[in-house]
């Protein structure tokens, strides 16, 4: 059997939007189910579009991901070079084919020209097919200069999409496309077709929008006698309303954004890999190694599948738990370099991973950090009026709240072995003592301390605070009632 090659060949023209590291996802996992090879090709040859250091974003994307290539930039390989921009020979070589063939021929057809046969076909209101306007005494030879042209032989073709199912089309799609372009670069319609052949491809996946050109794919592989390879269209990902394609106007953010917020690589991969597929189980969380054991064409959806941030973050969270559970907290610790607070800097690493260890179960992402644990820092500025406006406090008195914060004090600085287990037993007591609810004390005493929106557990917040911080913070606040 033959070995399973397949390709992610990008375009560096900007950032690298998610629906685009999800095109790399898929052929990744066929070809590493298979054990076969993963090819990276960047194809630079829209020259207009450019974007420096475009390059660099995708490889670096590729490999936070985990998404490590076998051939292509950086790691080389016997099918070389992998920027188009520096294969220009190689298609001059194959258009040249086309020409002595009769296939292609030079049109040095002016593009104000172009544009008149276009709007006189949108005036008669039928469809703008260029081989309709084609030179009549037509110029079979290669000229530096002029676009090149496929001379197309429309007629009925049929073929077989992995996703789509059996697919056919008439001849009123296949049209005489550009191969070569005036500035010598070649279209990719082009260029794609020599790349896949001279590497050896087996699997061209790619976004459902190309599924319109694939007859002219097609007619080009017939020209060229190429075998035609296990075509793999990729319905889009959809906006969150779920009538259109997703784009940064909604909210989608580039892999790097999402990097920076502290998204997970592995939850960034599980996300995208089951975001239009699924293995036919209620399973949610893959590590990568799963998806390449179940990852299967066939349960490709052939709708689009509609992008829900909120999922996205929610799978983080359990990818920051699981990491935590099963590696422990050095393994997590260790990816939160960035995303403390300024200040935490001047506490020690093992303080800083005892916070962690009590808030990494309700963390989102990684940034999150800087907000949630500012306050295990620095005394944190008070302000009463969460107090008073708190939902379960708000119905007691000024007096009220200063008597239980005096009464929590006292009882707290009695203890002489502070340590979460004593000071969930010095808890439960205050309640019994005074009569209130747990929701009642415990918020009056968690507010006191971190003047946050939220804690993690009461005894355990004050564990890492200690005795000395702890009963500071609540003796200000009660002042300040």
């Amino acid at each position: 059997m033959k070995e399973v090659i397949t390709r992610f060949a990008p375009s560096p023209t900007g950032y690298i939007h998610i629906g685009n590291v999800r095109s790399a996802i898929y052929p990744y996992l066929i070809a590493k189910q298979d054990n076969g090879k993963f090819i990276l090709r960047i194809e630079d040859t829209d020259r207009e579009r450019y974007v420096e250091g475009a390059t660099d974003l995708i490889e670096d994307t590729l490999k936070w991901l985990g998404l490590d290539w076998d051939e292509g930039p950086i790691v080389g390989g016997e099918h070389g070079p992998y920027f188009q921009s520096e294969r220009l020979p190689i298609y001059h070589e194959w258009v040249k084919k086309l020409i002595s063939s009769g296939r292609a021929y030079a049109d040095p057809t002016p593009p104000e020209k172009i544009d008149e046969y276009r709007k006189k076909c949108n005036t008669e209101k039928i469809p703008f097919l260029y081989r309709d306007f084609r030179p009549e005494n037509l110029d079979f030879t290669f000229r530096e200069g002029t676009p090149i042209r496929f001379l197309s032989d429309p007629k009925e073709r049929e073929w077989t999409d992995a996703v789509m199912g059996k697919m056919k089309a008439g001849p009123e799609v296949q049209d005489d496309i550009i191969l070569i372009k005036k500035d010598g670069y070649p279209t990719y319609n082009f260029a794609h077709i020599i790349d896949d052949a001279l590497m050896g491809v087996t699997h061209v996946m790619r976004g459902v929008e190309y599924l319109s050109s694939t007859p002219n794919y097609l007619a080009l592989y017939e020209a060229f006698g190429l075998d035609t390879p296990t075509l793999v269209s990729l319905p889009h990902i959809l906006a969150p309303t779920g009538n259109k394609k997703l784009g940064k106007r909604d909210g989608a953010k580039s892999a790097t954004e999402y990097r920076d917020d502290g998204v997970l690589p592995e939850a960034m991969l599980n996300y995208l890999a089951c975001l239009g597929w699924n293995d036919g189980t209620e399973q949610e969380i893959y590590t990568k190694e799963e998806l390449i054991e179940r990852f299967s064409l066939d349960r490709i959806q052939s709708s689009g599948a509609r992008y829900d941030e909120t999922k996205l973050l929610w799978m983080n969270g359990q990818w920051i738990r699981k990491i935590f559970d099963e590696q422990g907290a050095r393994a997590l610790y260790d990816r939160t370099t960035n995303f403390w607070p300024k200040v935490a800097s001047d506490y020690s690493e093992e303080y800083r991973l005892s916070v962690l260890s009590i808030v990494y179960d309700r963390l989102k992402v990684l940034s999150d950090l800087t907000e949630m644990t500012e306050y295990f820092f620095k005394d944190p500025e008070i302000d009463t009026d969460m107090i008073k406006n708190n939902k379960f406090l708000k119905k007691l008195s000024e007096t009220d709240l200063e008597s239980l914060l005096k009464i929590s004090i006292s009882k707290l600085s009695d203890i002489e072995d502070w340590n979460p287990d004593t000071l969930q037993e010095t808890l439960n007591w205050l309640l019994a003592e005074t009569g209130r609810k747990p929701a009642e004390l415990f918020s009056l005493i968690r507010i006191a301390i971190s003047f946050a929106p939220f804690s993690p557990a009461l005894n355990l917040t004050l564990g890492a605070l200690g005795k000395e911080v702890s009963l500071a913070r609540l003796n200000a606040a009660a002042r300040s009632l």
